[in-house]
């Protein structure tokens, strides 16, 4: 009796396993299992008149002649954020190359003093940032985006269809860097393959979002 115990048991060990491995062998995160509000494929609402350390309002539409548009939900002053704009500018500085098909912004949803407009045109003098820096004071853009993150990127095609979105790659530390995320997808949309990885989890602060007052 004891040994036919023992062989249920046994037997309900090799079942589990199973599901464990099988599990292990589960395909890469769908999309939305990253993001609480959007899926890849999903088109996310325009903004208009972001003010930007240029001191002028910005809309996507200046960038209707792009076929992608890279947008960059960061900060003045998350550590992680501060650690990628080095990666943001390389970025910028290829959008700005001849024949580019895309273009980049980066868009401040925070709401402290470290994050007022103000101190971004500062930080965005101080290293000389030449990509659009555009302060989302009411936090509408980063909702209708489901951004939770900063650093969180997102790369939206011709139709302004989520077709990438995450983290910018899988290391904080640029010396440590394997997997570039958004090198990649971009590599992929130029040469008209469909994009491997289109969702990652992304890797920053928590944007700071008000705290409601309990009634």
């Amino acid at each position: 009796m004891g040994r036919l115990v023992m062989a249920r048991r046994f037997g309900a060990f090799l079942q589990s396993s199973a599901v464990v491995v099988l599990a292990g062998l589960a395909l890469p995160a769908v999309a939305g299992m990253y993001n609480p509000e959007r899926n890849i494929g999903d088109v996310v609402p325009a903004w208009r008149d972001l003010p930007g350390t240029d001191g002028k309002p910005h809309g996507w539409q200046e960038w209707a002649d792009r076929d992608f548009l890279v947008v960059v939900f960061t900060c003045n002053s998350c550590p992680y954020a501060v650690d990628y704009e080095g990666r943001i500018e390389a970025l910028a500085q290829r959008a700005a190359a001849d024949g580019s098909r895309f273009a980049i912004v980066a868009i401040n949803p925070n709401r402290i003093p470290e994050d007022s407009l103000t101190a971004m045109q500062r930080r965005a003098e101080a290293r000389k940032f030449s990509f659009p820096y555009l302060h989302d004071e009411s936090q509408q853009v980063a909702r209708s985006f489901g951004a939770v993150r900063t650093p969180e990127c997102f790369i939206l095609d011709r139709e302004r269809r989520i077709v990438y979105m995450g983290a910018i790659d899988d290391n904080p530390s640029a010396a440590s860097v394997k997997a570039r995320y958004v090198d990649e997808a971009l590599a992929a949309l130029e040469g008209g393959r469909p994009v491997a990885v289109a969702e990652t989890p992304p890797v920053g602060c928590m944007i700071r979002v008000p705290r409601e007052r309990r009634r």
